[in-house]
């Protein structure tokens, strides 16, 4: 039977696609077969260009988290006018109880309080004594009062009379330091390094070459370098030196150490010091420095009257108050009386060691303090015949702590602290002083057979108190006597003594 031609064409199209889609089978296959091995690196690339979702915020232990109250403030109450007033009967039994010489001498003593004078306890306070170092209470209050607490010293380098000299002058400034300027610092806060390196900057500007000749002025002391009242073992001891305007290391070898020999002439130590720097600042210029130093000798009188010489270069020394601070906290002899005779220069007295006392009395007399009964050698406290009484140094400490004359706060600081700081920080460690540890603050003073504490408190009650006590013909070396101040102060500390 024949087929119409209509089915045969349906027919040989039906056979055409078929053949199609069998050719075209394994193109299909192949994709499905690259899409499956593709999709798990799909996955492994995907992560670096999805953006995840934020993670949750972590939760802040309560330990780490800013408080929202502060907690109760604890110690000491401010100091305030109505804090209850020590009877002094009370003062006097706990402090009769410890005030006690071990072995020989006695004990006289003086507890103010501080705001109204109130008179708390009198032993002898008006009697005269040996005081030690705490004369160095007095010279801060006359270096405060007549030179003030933000005044610095300049230590200069002047055009020599000659083309190639320069002058070292001395500006009372003893605390150089032989490195560059230390801001931050007390001691070698001005630098003869730095001194140097601006006298070869100045001298190159006005076009001098060659070699220089370090010249030292040290003419603004006068009178001896050394004051006859002082005992030589003293001076061989490094207690003291010869007094110049200007030193290192308050007239130390070497800034960390404290004793021992000092320099015996600290103004041509530190014109050596200076003429080593400047050769090393000047190498680099082409300036040269001749071995050696010499004292500036000024024109005599008879000769006619010169130009003021031109300054090349200045360093600045401490504040008057930094430099009050470090004499009370170290108790050194040397700043102290250097600080004695700029006070003197400041008022226009001689600065000498008359000149020195008479500021100090003069000081003390303005601020109507008495010093009829008292008597001033020096005023380091150095010379035994110094004599101050117990009365005397509470009225100046209490000057310090709530007088009127605010520039005298600057000496608050230099007092060592019980347990802590200065002449007092290995002080008030045992179980009989430890509750003074930290409140007492107070100038020490000992000599051979002498011993003192002056300061001042804040008692249980919030009320501020100032004392003195000082041991006079004490048993040399007694351990007991020490103790025994230590013990007063820190009963004064914790009384309430009511």
């Amino acid at each position: 039977m024949k087929e119409t031609s209509g089915a045969a064409g349906i027919r040989a199209a039906f056979r055409r696609t078929v053949q199609r889609g069998l050719q075209a089978w394994p193109t299909a296959l192949l994709l499905a077969v690259i899409v499956i091995l593709a999709l798990p690196a799909v996955w492994l690339v995907a992560p670096a260009f999805v953006v995840p979702p934020p993670a949750a915020t972590p939760v802040v232990p309560a330990w780490q988290q800013l408080p929202a109250t502060l907690s109760p403030r604890q110690g000491l109450a401010p100091l305030a006018e109505w804090a209850p007033v020590p009877l002094p009967a009370a003062v006097a039994a706990q402090l009769d109880a410890v005030l006690k010489p071990d072995g020989d001498g006695s004990f006289t003593g003086l507890v103010q309080d501080a705001l109204t004078g109130q008179v708390l306890f009198d032993r002898g306070g008006s009697e005269s004594r040996i005081p030690a170092s705490n004369m160095k209470l007095l010279t801060a209050v006359a270096a405060l009062r007549a030179i003030g607490p933000d005044h610095r010293f300049g230590t200069r380098v002047l055009a020599g009379p000659a083309s190639n000299q320069v002058v070292l002058t001395g500006g009372g400034d003893v605390l150089l330091g032989a490195g560059e300027s230390a801001p931050n610092q007390v001691m070698g806060h001005a630098g003869l390094a730095t001194l140097a390196t601006a006298t070869v900057d100045a001298l190159q500007a006005i076009g001098t070459t060659g070699e220089l000749k370090v010249l030292v002025d040290d003419s603004l002391f006068s009178g001896p370098a050394l004051n006859p009242v002082w005992a030589d073992g003293d001076v061989a001891a490094g207690e003291v030196a010869p007094l110049y305007p200007l030193a290192l290391n308050s007239a130390r070898f070497d800034p960390a150490v404290a004793t021992g020999l000092r320099p015996q002439d600290s103004a041509i130590t530190a014109a050596e010091a200076f003429a080593a720097q400047l050769k090393t600042a000047g190498a680099a210029a082409g300036l040269t420095v001749a071995a050696g130093v010499d004292r500036y000798t000024a024109p005599s009188g008879d000769a006619p009257p010169a130009e003021e010489p031109a300054v090349l270069a200045e360093v600045q020394s401490a504040t008057m108050g930094q430099q009050v601070d470090l004499m009370l906290q170290t108790s050194d002899n040397y700043l102290a009386e250097v600080l004695g005779r700029m006070a003197a220069s400041a008022a226009g007295e001689p600065a000498s060691n008359d000149g020195a006392t008479s500021a100090v009395r003069t000081q003390l007399v303005n601020l109507g303090i008495p010093t009829d009964t008292m008597r001033l050698a020096d005023v380091s406290g150095l010379a035994l015949a110094n004599q101050v009484s117990a009365r005397q140094f509470a009225e100046v400490v209490r000057a310090i702590t709530t007088g009127p004359d605010t520039r005298l706060r600057a000496a608050l600081d230099g007092f060592p602290v019980a347990g802590l700081t200065g002449t007092l920080d290995t002080r008030y460690g045992d179980d009989t002083t430890a509750r003074g540890a930290g409140l007492v603050r107070a100038k020490t003073g000992t000599l051979n057979s002498v011993i003192a504490l002056s300061g001042y408190v804040v008692d249980a009650d919030g009320r501020l108190l100032v004392f003195s006590f000082i041991g006079n013909d004490m048993k040399p070396g007694a351990a007991g006597n020490r103790e025994a101040l230590d013990r007063a102060a820190t009963a004064l500390a914790a009384c309430g003594c009511r």
